[in-house]
């Protein structure tokens, strides 16, 4: 059974191995029709189940739009369809699934929730995204860099901002690709240390810089994500408003890393908060081809957990 649940569970060589594909089929599907399937149709007579306890734009239309190019078909369940781990448990709802469909994507809140899923599901499983890590975000970024600027490996990654689950599985990326990553943000949302010592673990050169302008200078990627969840209360995100102004990657943020430096955030995006449109819209910013490798580069995950 290949369940994807985080870039530091799964092998290098296959990581290594679904970028190479991602971009293998992005290169296929040029000039060709959005609506049009791929030549190769490897989920034909295939069913997918799309699991979202929490809401999503990115996540639900690249899963649905790769699994339809690849030939399958997908079941889409919100969190209110299911009551998931409420009226049924997480163990029965996974066993029950896996007799309809062929492989399981969840986004969910928690990890407890998705691991639960993985243990007793009999098909493969996928992490759509949990509070503590976003690998396919973070696969799709990997493929990114590699189209723009080559190998990401020994590379210098800056992340600008809290220490979130995004920031987490680039932490785990770090380890398995061999790129080096600093974290500029407050103490008070510093990620959690076992993400930077797994990645120390592997070879990876792991900084925690406060000053954010010392924090980029070198940087061959910076990378920042939104401030606050649509969850949080107002006085929450007025809070995080206050901590996380210093860090806003803006122009004069941006001037300090390498001339040919990209931007990335995985969107959505509050404007002007944790990066300016200037730098948004910008020459160093990549975040639509981002974007829409999160398509490719999940279509590469779901064929490595069917082996097809």
């Amino acid at each position: 059974m290949k369940h994807f649940l985080d870039i530091n569970k799964t092998d290098p060589a296959a990581l290594r191995g679904m970028i190479d594909a991602a971009r293998a089929m992005k290169t296929a599907r040029n000039g060709r029709p959005k609506g049009m399937p791929d030549d190769d149709q490897p989920l034909k007579g295939r069913m997918v189940a799309l699991i979202f306890e929490k809401p999503s734009t990115r996540t639900r239309v690249s899963f649905d739009v790769g699994v339809r190019q690849m030939g399958g078909q997908t079941l889409v369940l919100s969190g209110a369809d299911m009551q998931l781990g409420h009226g049924e448990t997480i163990a029965d709802t996974a066993r029950v699934m896996s007799r309809y469909v062929d492989l399981i994507m969840i986004r969910t809140f928690e990890e407890a929730v998705l691991l639960e899923m993985a243990e007793h599901a009999t098909v493969p499983v996928i992490n759509g995204l949990t509070n503590r890590s976003h690998p396919c975000q973070i696969m799709a970024d990997v493929m990114t860099f590699e189209e723009h600027r080559g190998p990401i490996a020994g590379k210098k990654v800056v992340w600008s901002g809290d220490g979130n689950n995004v920031f987490a599985s680039f932490a785990h990326a770090a380890g398995q690709f061999g790129f080096n990553l600093t974290f500029t943000g407050p103490e008070t949302l510093d990620p959690e240390r076992v993400f930077l010592d797994e990645a120390r673990a592997k070879g990876a050169e792991i900084t925690i810089e406060r000053d954010p302008h010392k924090a980029v200078q070198g940087a061959d990627l910076v990378v920042t994500d939104t401030w606050v969840s649509m969850h949080d209360p107002q006085s929450a995100r007025e809070r995080r408003h206050n901590q996380l102004r210093g860090y806003q990657v803006n122009a004069a943020l941006m001037a300090q890393a390498k001339p040919d430096a990209l931007f990335m955030h995985c969107l959505p995006a509050h404007r002007d908060d944790e990066a300016t449109s200037e730098v948004m819209d910008g020459p160093h910013s990549v975040v639509f081809d981002e974007a829409e490798n999160r398509l490719h580069a999940q279509k590469a995950i779901m064929r490595w957990c069917l082996g097809v």
